[in-house]
């Protein structure tokens, strides 16, 4: 890692927040052997320093930065029935996850007759959903193939001045941050860790997510691909449309990655280089293809506008962190603070908690995967989020609904 310190900036708002963790679940196209998973993982340690730090807060400022921990084991669950993985999955995660004290990745294993399927679970502190599609890509050719993942340095989004140039906000957004941040000054408050964790254990026994996985095979992939091109529109733009005549919601929050976009990004390192955006559309039909062609528009559009595509990282860059910190547990917990319940509610949605977001992260060509599931964060914003990804043409989708 390089000597400049990486501090949880645009990632703040995934601290101090219920359920910020996802996964990557594969099937390994190799014999198992534990103690060649083990090694496998620490190949990918010595390529990606975040994989062997915790998160830390700096005595001196306050700030949290990834501190390297040599000493740091990734653990590793071997379990005998792959059908209960979505158990599993959240009986791993059910008390909550402690950053400043447990590894920012957890691994879980499957063995079977014929390869073994594997689930990467990640603190989305760690990286975005590219970001650990990627690693369990070089887990698999590391482990199939003995192709040794290069090192590469993590360099996080620090300032504006790693977005692309157009990325500052308009008076008016400006004028709001600078009204809440002077508010939180006014209160006078903060939020402890203990504080917090208690209402994340609290909020995930209390509100607990189910799992849905659609596949498709490659045939009715093409079938799908073809249909959007002739049409003039793009797969993610068929699953927002889907989602919204679906869901029966105008509003459909998506992922978009920026990486070619950064100066700071290096090509394969962890870390958070994605931003979002809101795709609104009233456009009354139940054709898919119909919604999907007003959907492109408007993603188009707002794609080309660099402000309106930076516009939540750029918040996060100039909201005070703490107020951050307390957005969650003052709108959905009991920790007074109006001007916390203001940013978590009138800003990142806690309050009403309907939203809808999909994710797509692509179509991934590996000889030593079999099949992919991408398990998307269950956003406590959201009352479904959609996770989708490809591997050798065969789609799945998975929705985590609270």
């Amino acid at each position: 890692m390089r000597n400049k310190k990486q501090y949880v900036i645009t990632e703040r708002a995934h601290f101090m927040c219920p359920n910020m963790y996802f996964g990557i679940k594969a099937k390994i196209l190799a014999e198992f052997n534990y103690q060649d998973v083990r090694f496998t993982i620490e190949m990918l340690t010595k390529a990606h320093p975040f994989l062997k730090s915790l998160i830390t807060e700096e005595g001196t400022t306050g700030k949290l930065f990834y501190n390297l921990d040599s000493e740091l084991q990734i653990p590793i669950f071997e379990k005998n029935t792959r059908n209960s993985w979505d158990d599993d999955y959240k009986n791993i995660t059910k008390n909550g996850w402690n950053i400043f004290r447990e590894s920012l990745l957890k691994v879980i294993v499957y063995p079977e007759i014929e390869g073994f399927n594997i689930i990467f679970i990640a603190h989305h502190l760690l990286g975005d959903g590219r970001s650990i599609l990627n690693l369990m890509c070089e887990f698999a050719d590391c482990y199939s193939s003995r192709n040794v993942p290069k090192h590469v340095d993590e360099h996080l989004i620090q300032s504006v001045d790693d977005l692309p140039k157009g990325s500052d906000l308009s008076w008016i957004s400006k004028i709001i941050v600078n009204k809440v941040n002077c508010d939180w000054q006014k209160e006078n408050k903060i939020v402890g860790y203990s504080e917090y964790y208690n209402f994340e254990k609290d909020f995930i026994q209390k509100n607990p997510i189910s799992f849905e996985i659609e596949t498709a095979q490659d045939d009715k992939v093409e079938d799908l691909l073809n249909i959007c091109r002739k049409r003039g529109i793009s797969l993610n733009d068929y699953l927002v449309a889907e989602m919204m005549i679906k869901e029966k919601t105008n509003r459909v929050v998506i992922a978009v990655d920026i990486r070619d976009e950064l100066i700071c990004y290096s090509r394969g390192a962890l870390g958070n280089y994605a931003t979002a955006i809101s795709v609104k559309n009233s456009f009354k039909t139940n054709n898919v293809i119909h919604k999907g062609r007003k959907v492109s528009k408007q993603i188009k559009k707002k794609l080309k506008n660099t402000r309106k595509k930076m516009l939540i990282l750029t918040c996060y860059l100039q909201i005070d962190s703490k107020l951050i910190d307390a957005a969650a547990i003052s709108t959905m917990g009991d920790f007074n603070s109006r001007t916390g319940k203001f940013l978590g509610s009138a800003i990142l949605g806690y309050k009403k908690r309907r939203g809808y977001s999909v994710t797509n992260l692509g179509n991934t060509i590996n000889p030593n995967i079999e099949e992919m599931v991408f398990i998307p964060p269950a956003s406590p914003a959201n009352i479904k989020t959609m996770g989708v990804v490809s591997v050798n043409n065969r789609l799945t989708k998975c929705t985590v609904t609270y």
